[in-house]
């Protein structure tokens, strides 16, 4: 199992040093053993709102970095011309030494596209046709294009990328049909279990399994890569109760926006239309109880390295490849940093790639400057 982290915060606004935390987690998952750091694109609300651009972020991180590979976890491909995709990662894989990787999402926000307003209703097929021109310009192929006055236009992608193949993944919130439609366009998966139990996401990864071998034959396994909240310590209770309260805000802070996004007449996350409406405030607090309940007891890697390893040869079992530990929604940066710790124990328990450093020291100077408030 490959463990990489996620970022997809909903508070640092009113820090100065909004993106530290970031590049130093960045930075202990680059000489520990993890495979990736992912950002997301998010926009126009506090929650995600430090992502509005995964390149941005990925050129940052393609710098401050020497071996993680840099991925957009998810980019809101309809949301952008697919050319300029292309011509952004292609300049993070030469900062990071080909290292960069997409996952590319449909999106579902209506408010979000506001830079595309006429794509919202066929989002998923625009995002299916950004990927092959995506392909076809990274693997050196040429596009025609009419400029203003309508005359053909020949289009290469410069600079040329470092790796021959961009990595692609496919990001779903639980539609069976993106499972198989990743298959059908070889790409690999990344989601989570928010709206889907174990069970669910089992059948849906044997979907996509099949659709890749009736595509692309027996060889093709691809990538099934599952997101989770993460926040590990040395003591079970004492991780609960620190987590508690700041999960239970990081959810409110992600139903406000899905309030929104109803009321602005579009889907809800997972394509769901549903009708917008207030949640009652003593509905709302048992609704954080509940969800907060069902993430500790089989959703999240929150918990202690010990009582976390089951989970994680569960999904193991269940053809999942690699975790996205998401890892800020907590906005204690020292406890983030040093939950890091005990994280690198469950994936060296777990992981493959050679472990370059141990995580006290390494973290020692960071952790001092938060505590001394700097």
């Amino acid at each position: 199992m490959d463990f990489g982290i996620m970022f997809f915060s909903s508070g640092g606004r009113n820090r100065d040093d909004k993106y530290r935390l970031l590049l130093d987690a960045a930075r202990f998952a680059d000489r520990h053993g993890f495979t990736c750091v992912w950002t997301p694109e998010r926009h126009f609300h506090e929650f995600g709102g430090l992502f509005p651009n995964p390149a941005v972020l990925g050129a940052a991180l393609a710098v401050a970095t020497q071996s993680l590979q840099v991925r957009a976890g998810s980019l809101i491909s309809p949301l952008h011309q697919a050319i300029r995709i292309a011509e952004e990662w292609s300049v993070v894989d030469n900062l990071s030494g080909g290292r960069v990787a997409v996952s590319f999402g449909s999106g579902w926000n209506v408010d979000d596209f506001l830079f595309f307003p006429e794509r919202y209703a066929s989002r998923q097929a625009v995002m299916y046709e950004q990927i092959e021109t995506v392909r076809l310009l990274w693997r050196g192929g040429e596009l025609v294009q009419p400029n203003s006055f309508g005359k053909p236009v020949s289009v290469r992608l410069y600079p040329h990328p470092v790796q021959p193949e961009l990595p692609i993944w496919v990001t779903s919130s639980g539609n069976v049909e993106t499972f198989v439609s990743a298959g059908v366009y070889r790409a690999n998966v990344l989601t989570h279990l928010i709206g889907q139990d174990l069970p669910t996401l089992a059948g849906k990864i044997e979907r996509y399994r099949q659709s890749l071998r009736a595509h692309h034959g027996e060889d093709v396994a691809g990538k099934v890569s599952l997101m989770l909240h993460t926040f590990l310590g040395r003591d079970l209770e004492q991780v609960r109760a620190q987590v508690r309260e700041p999960f239970r805000e990081y959810l409110r802070s992600a139903i406000s926006l899905e309030r929104l996004a109803a009321e602005g007449g579009g889907a809800i996350s997972g394509g769901h239309k549903v009708e917008a409406h207030e949640i009652p405030p003593d509905a709302l607090e048992s609704l954080l109880d509940l969800a907060f309940e069902r993430y500790i007891r089989n959703g999240s890697l929150i918990g202690t390295p010990a009582s976390c390893e089951p989970l994680v040869l569960q999904l193991m079992d269940l053809g999942v490849d690699e975790i996205a530990c998401l890892i800020d929604f907590i906005e204690d940066p020292v406890a983030v940093l040093e939950s890091l710790i005990c994280l690198d124990e469950l994936r060296a328990a777990f992981g493959t790639r050679e472990v370059h450093a141990t995580g006290a020291p390494f973290l020692e100077p960071f952790l001092e400057d938060l505590e001394g408030g700097v």
